[in-house]
């Protein structure tokens, strides 16, 4: 008999290696760092959708903060529905798809070039439609990728938008910290087990973050959203203070991600107000300010906050697999789902 979440946790378990993989690579993106002076760079545009939205929020905030762009994210429909005419002269787009096959975004990424934007994209296939069209093209090199619900590429991806910028900045990378702390995260048994058994699907879950947590809130939501079947809100914790924050009960399950090194200002205003409501307040990663009976999914211990919330990842995929089981499902295969998903 299969056993549920074979696949996903193996896939989880993989993500040192195949950060191992990207590092031992990281010459690679020496083809790009004079791009932003060579192509005169403006402005960036960030092309993806589902899981790799997610991604390119990271992207975002690290071009925002290490650099100083301006950054967006593109709308796909504004082409492939709209028909609009582009003018991106001295524009960055840069593409994340897992398979790279999306026609929405082969389209958009098309026009896009054609509208003199210089592109790159980052794809899990070399040989995908986003990969040739890119005037540089970064493998995941997350190998075959089986369980629906993504998660070794996602993290693939985080990797690949820092080593970008920082190819930009010339940052050095500890990469023998991030791989070391990747496999102590992936060889811990009981990570998530408190956090799963106290957590039910009949009472709402919220998960929060802020900065370059906010995207790991995004990613953990929709994890849970696939494998359990349960609608979950992943939000900003200041975007949480300006509405939904109303709709807080005393059972609300309440989660925040807290990458070591977080600026602890960031989130004390929505811990505060949380706390009058709900006790109910579950911690991923090293950097929250636990207290009562909070619960802590402890993180990676990385030199900032920038490389402790893309190793993070893997416990808020490990706590959605595990609660998925535990729910009596297979993350593996939810219902409704494909791996590959072709929107136009």
């Amino acid at each position: 008999m299969k056993q549920l979440g074979a696949i996903m946790s193996s896939e989880i378990a993989q993500t040192p290696t195949v950060f191992s993989a990207i590092l031992e690579n990281v010459d690679a993106f020496d083809s790009v760092k004079d791009v932003l002076v060579e192509q005169k760079i403006q402005s960036v545009l960030i092309l993806a959708r589902g899981t790799s939205d997610n991604a390119a929020h990271y992207l975002k905030y690290l071009i925002e903060t290490q650099i100083g762009l301006p950054v967006g994210l593109t709308s796909p429909s504004s082409v492939t529905i709209y028909n609009s005419q582009l003018k991106y002269k001295n524009t960055l787009v840069i593409a994340i798809s897992q398979s790279g096959q999306s026609p929405d975004l082969v389209h958009f990424a098309t026009a896009a070039r054609e509208a003199n934007a210089y592109l790159i994209s980052m794809t899990n296939d070399e040989s995908s439609p986003l990969a040739k069209i890119a005037h540089h093209h970064f493998s995941l090199l997350a190998g075959p990728e089986l369980a629906v619900a993504a998660t070794k590429s996602y993290n693939a991806q985080l990797l690949v938008s820092y080593l970008l910028v920082c190819s930009w900045t010339g940052k050095k990378v500890n990469a023998a910290q991030i791989i070391a702390e990747a496999q102590r995260i992936a060889t811990d048994a009981g990570l998530v087990a408190k956090a799963v058994v106290n957590t039910t699907r009949n009472n709402e879950i919220v998960i929060l973050g802020r900065g370059f947590a906010y995207p790991n809130a995004r990613e953990a939501a929709l994890k849970i959203q696939e494998t359990c079947k349960i609608s979950v809100q992943g939000l900003s914790t200041a975007d949480y203070l300006h509405g939904p924050i109303s709709a807080l009960t005393a059972d609300t399950q309440v989660f925040i991600v807290a990458p070591a090194h977080m600026p602890a200002q960031s989130i004390v205003e929505a811990t505060t107000k949380i706390r009058k409501t709900s006790n109910r307040i579950f911690w991923i990663g090293n950097g929250g300010t636990p207290s009562g009976d909070d619960i802590v999914l402890a993180g990676s211990n990385c030199d900032d906050e920038i490389t402790s919330n893309l190793v993070d990842a893997m416990v808020l995929q490990r706590f959605a697999m595990e609660f998925a089981v535990a729910s009596g499902f297979d993350p593996d295969a939810p219902e409704g789902l494909s791996k590959v998903t072709l929107t136009h």
